[in-house]
């Protein structure tokens, strides 16, 4: 099931596609694609509806992000031996953890904001995991009966925020808008192989990344175990699991987003995201 939230920024409706491909309003079965209803009952109860009978939603509405207030953003660094490689990094002995802040979530063709302060905005086409109940301490053999699907994200870093201004990566992460996500969440029942998608990144229509989950140095299971050693995870938690080579800090010379970029971001069956970058 693709689920999805259609309309103005902070009044949008969830919605679904239908077999067809036509978005259908679900707001009179579930108040909002948040965390009080992003658990395996709720789809359960949403997959049994007649998709048809609901009423079509326009096709040329803004879609919104796919969750809103999730309890956490998570983010896995340097989670792709070919993108550790490009940057100079060995390949992590574990995952390499940090947070963005859940107000830097953005829709998917949202306005990405750069400030005159920013000197190395940067872009990451990623997977990104949703949780749907409650994870603690448990093995990677039963991550996969607590993820409720999957949907892609642009983990836009400001390197020298991240890396040059000291402490966490955090703040190199989560600027307002550094958090696009959807346009869709993905149920995992329509995702053959998580371990098999490709990825792609185009900046002003040239091809930056080119990538597949399969060469992730941790896959999704190991990851969700990983971090329920160390935090509850909650329904409607999203981890983004890291990016593919072809980053801007990785080239040479290095290459940044100015504004009046444009970005494209593609992964295998979670739909794509276009995206301007406009000065703020």
């Amino acid at each position: 099931m693709k689920l999805l939230r259609i309309g103005k920024k902070g009044n949008e409706k969830p919605a679904a596609m239908d077999k067809d491909g036509k978005i259908r309003d679900i707001s009179s079965h579930v108040q909002d694609l948040k965390p009080d209803h992003l658990n395996f009952n709720t789809i359960t109860k949403l997959q049994s509806l007649e998709l048809s009978s609901l009423p079509e939603l326009s096709s040329n509405e803004r879609i919104g992000s796919c969750i809103t207030n999730p309890g956490k953003f998570v983010a896995i660094g340097l989670n792709f031996s070919d993108h550790a490689a490009e940057t100079g990094a060995k390949p992590p002995t574990e995952p390499i953890v940090f947070m963005k802040a859940t107000s830097c979530i953005n829709g998917p063709n949202d306005d990405i904001e750069i400030t005159k302060d920013s000197k190395k905005l940067d872009w990451e086409v990623e997977l990104g995991v949703v949780i749907g109940k409650h994870t603690k301490h448990i093995s990677e053999n039963q991550s996969q009966d607590h993820i409720l699907g999957y949907c892609l994200v642009n983990d836009v870093s400001e390197r020298e925020w991240q890396i040059e201004k000291m402490g966490q990566w955090v703040k190199g992460k989560s600027h307002d808008t550094y958090g696009p996500i959807g346009p869709y969440l993905v149920t995992k029942d329509e995702i053959s192989d998580v371990n098999n998608l490709n990825m792609s990144l185009d900046l002003n229509g040239e091809r930056m990344q080119t990538g597949n989950t399969n060469t992730m140095i941790f896959n999704v299971n190991i990851i969700v175990s990983y971090l329920s050693k160390f935090m509850s995870l909650h329904p409607g938690d999203i981890i983004t699991t890291g990016t593919p080579p072809g980053v801007g800090m990785g080239m040479k010379p290095q290459k940044f987003l100015k504004a009046g970029d444009k970005m494209r971001l593609s992964v295998d069956n979670l739909g794509e995201q276009n995206s301007k970058v406009v000065l703020v």
